[in-house]
């Protein structure tokens, strides 16, 4: 009866001592921000404005034809080196 008593008084002083710890951290508490109500609204369909067809010259077009016309420009010269090439090893080889 007395081991149960000091083994109860033992508890209740480790216990308090980490009682004691915690309450020595503070904690900070956020406020919780109310969610705004979000109104319920349907879909519209809308008819374009422009229709999906339509061809127009934009800035953007033109970047395209320029890289378009540099890259062409370059594969051409690169088949001219290697048709030049062709022809001089067949040269060295008569």
């Amino acid at each position: 009866m007395v081991a149960k008593k000091n083994a109860a008084k033992k508890t209740s002083k480790t216990l308090s001592a980490s009682k004691k710890l915690s309450k020595g951290v503070s904690k900070k508490h956020f406020k919780s921000v109310p969610q705004k109500t979000v109104s319920m609204r349907s879909f519209h369909l809308y008819k374009d404005t422009l229709p999906f067809t339509t061809t127009r010259l934009t800035r953007q077009t033109v970047y395209w034809l320029i890289l378009l016309t540099f890259i062409v420009v370059t594969q051409l010269w690169i088949l001219k080196l290697q048709t030049d090439i062709v022809n001089l090893t067949a040269l060295m080889n008569y």
